[in-house]
């Protein structure tokens, strides 16, 4: 998935820097990654680690990581559920289809007609499996989460929800095919939780905390209000031109809050090393950061130059640079 902030090409340097600091033996250590997004960092770890605990506040990536780290056994049946819901007869009048597509009269172009049908199709079927107790929890979270990556492959926008292009690109144009979305097994036992981040720092303990908040002012909730939608497949009345719905707004992306906010969430957090993704042009600065968690222990900063995630034309005229610097942070903190 494209992602902002992903950290995909970025993970295997991660993970030697962590293990620099914490030792190559990871066994018997809880890694937890409590702003987990598409779980990339998670995922990572979760063969390394005696228990990964990863949280996200958005519902995708709750559906996403539930599957990708939570899901260690291997299910049953798992691509006969695929090839029955790639056949289905679509439905006519989704929500999807009803609302993002334009066939339907939205004046939304987020999906082809036919994709939008398909979307609709899958997604009520999966339910109803739920339902009707078909399939169990951990099938159900799988089936969600590639229907997820299935749709994002053939969404018609530049990359995130902001907005939809007026034309169907070349990927969108291609009618959806669902796809495993496969995860990595594992004999441990793995928890995924959905909480607002400095709430649930106050109720979990571990030894290694990564953190990767939000660096600007962008909500994820806004940039990926569908996979949202997919995921809930509520009835609500999606609002304007982009079809928007509710979102939580993280204190994160809110120059006035993010230092306390962050500052709270060190001072709470039961972890002893404490390691933190940014980047030079995030809300906080570099001295604001070090600031605050040289108050907590001992303090180093890792910087590696990085390509830029360039999410639309926006996004490209406002940074004239193609690079920019990802920091690492780390904390090992004083005695709990």
């Amino acid at each position: 998935m494209n992602y902002i902030g992903s950290k995909l090409k970025l993970s295997s340097w991660i993970e030697e820097e962590v293990k620099n600091v914490v030792g190559d033996d990871l066994s018997q250590k809880v890694f937890c990654d409590l702003f987990a997004g598409t779980g990339i960092v998670g995922r990572t770890f979760k063969n390394d680690v005696k228990q990964v605990i990863s949280n996200d506040i958005e519902d995708y990536s709750y559906i996403l990581n539930r599957n990708y780290i939570q899901n260690s056994s291997t299910l049953e049946q798992a691509e006969e559920y695929i090839i029955q819901l790639n056949n289905l007869p679509l439905i006519e009048d989704g929500f999807i289809y009803n609302n993002y597509c334009m066939g339907s009269g939205s004046e939304r172009q987020y999906f082809s007609d036919y994709n939008g049908k398909k979307i609709d199709t899958i997604r009520l079927q999966i339910e109803k499996w739920k339902t009707d107790k078909k399939i169990n929890e951990n099938m159900y979270y799988f089936l969600l989460a590639s229907l997820l990556e299935s749709a994002d492959k053939v969404a018609n926008t530049a990359s995130v929800y902001g907005a939809f292009l007026k034309k169907l690109k070349k990927s969108a144009l291609k009618e959806l095919a669902l796809e495993s979305a496969n995860f990595d097994l594992s004999s441990n036992k793995h928890v995924v939780h959905k909480e607002d981040s400095n709430t649930l720092i106050q109720k979990i303990s571990g030894d290694i905390l990564y953190l990767d908040p939000p660096y600007n002012q962008r909500q994820y909730g806004a940039n990926y209000h569908l996979l949202n939608t997919i995921t809930k497949y509520d009835n609500f009345t999606p609002k304007g031109k982009t079809g928007m719905r509710e979102y939580f707004r993280s204190q994160y992306c809110s120059k006035k809050d993010v230092a306390e906010s962050f500052n709270e969430l060190i001072k709470n957090a039961n972890f002893k090393y404490i390691f933190l993704s940014y980047n030079n042009e995030g809300l906080m600065s570099e001295d604001t950061t070090r600031e605050i968690m040289e108050n907590y222990g001992e303090y180093k900063l890792i910087k590696k130059e990085y390509q830029r995630f360039k999410a639309d034309k926006t996004e490209n005229r406002n940074h004239k640079a193609n690079s920019t610097f990802e920091y690492l942070h780390v904390l090992i903190k004083k005695e709990l």
